[in-house]
């Protein structure tokens, strides 16, 4: 079987002038290289495609895969990381991870927040600001927390993300409305722990892999974690394993948020508890990091005794099933 590898590199992205925190969500030439010497560890043949461009060039060419092992999150777009699956599709080529409606709907954290409310998922109230104007008749309990609609891995997430009154509310409107240039989540703020949980599988057959909690090293962050902390997470942030009560009523509500939406083969949930202790939902990674040490879902799998070969595995297997005549094909 033949594996390609999509991914957006990040230095081919900061040598084209892009900044480092536009590039925040791409990957590390090492994390690339542990994932294609480990995925051809697991005997089968692998062919690095890189980006959507390069795939397009690929494709016209009349190269295919067996399988393409996506993490891909785009550049242009509030639907960027669908970019890649959708054409995938159009090609009938099979790839692991989620489909492109589900991609969409999890990158807009308000579509997503809006739609697993309706299957009775506990998350804090939120609001779509798209003017400023809008500030005016927000019907919210401060504080609050403000965050761009549409990014990942900390990005517009900063100490000062929460606010404790009108002021701050409108000075961090503004300035991250002139930062990214899209709509600004507003949720009540979550003042309680908070747990990253990992769910490996599909359907009523996802299961979590495990869950790891956040602690913050230094008070000066206001226990947020932003883009600073997880740049720096090997001095800011202390994991520990997630494995009281607590940990299981938030593992609940992860799994229950991975099903409702649909995600395949992995993913990872983000929960906080609210001020009576209870778990919500804050938001959901459907291409969570892949590096083998720094990221939070191979973390979470180091924990639980789960090398990073026998994720890639389980991921891959799990792929696999979705696509009856892959499981045909011999391994290599």
């Amino acid at each position: 079987m033949k594996i390609g590898l999509t991914y957006d590199l990040r230095s081919e992205y900061l040598a084209l002038g892009y900044g480092e925190e536009e590039t925040a969500e791409f990957d590390c030439e090492d994390t690339i290289e542990a994932l294609e010497t480990t995925i051809q560890s697991l005997g089968y043949q692998t062919q690095r495609i890189g980006s959507i461009k390069n795939l397009i060039h690929h494709l016209s060419t009349g190269n295919s895969w067996d399988l393409v092992f996506n993490i891909c999150e785009g550049l242009q777009g509030e639907a960027r990381e669908s970019q890649v699956p959708a054409i995938l599709d159009a090609f009938k080529i099979p790839y692991t991870f989620s489909d492109p409606l589900v991609l969409a709907i999890a990158l807009d954290k308000y579509a997503c927040k809006s739609y697993l409310e309706k299957f009775g998922i506990p998350t804090p109230g939120f609001a779509l600001l798209q003017k400023e104007s809008q500030l005016k008749n927000l019907d919210l309990n401060f504080p609050l927390f403000l965050k761009p609609v549409a990014e990942g891995t900390g990005k517009g997430v900063y100490a000062n993300s929460k606010v404790e009154n009108e002021t701050q509310m409108l000075d961090q409107y503004r300035f991250l409305k002139k930062q990214f240039q899209q709509p600004i989540l507003v949720e009540e703020y979550l003042p309680g722990r908070e747990f990253t949980v990992a769910i490996v599988g599909n359907g009523r057959n996802a299961n979590v892999l495990g869950t790891m909690e956040i602690f913050f090293r230094d008070s000066r962050h206001n226990a947020i974690y932003s883009y600073e902390t997880k740049e720096n997470c090997e001095t800011e942030i202390i994991y520990q394993p997630g494995r009281d009560a607590l940990a299981k009523q938030a593992e609940k509500v992860a799994l229950k948020a991975y099903r409702a939406l649909g995600c395949k083969d992995v993913g990872r949930v983000d929960i906080r508890t609210n001020r009576f202790g209870k778990p919500e939902f804050i938001e959901i990674n459907p291409i969570p990091g892949i590096h083998p040490q720094h990221s939070d879902l191979p973390m979470i799998a180091t924990q639980e005794g789960i090398s990073y070969r026998e994720l890639l595995q389980r991921i891959i297997s799990s792929a696999i099933g979705r696509y009856k005549h892959l499981q045909l094909i011999k391994v290599a």
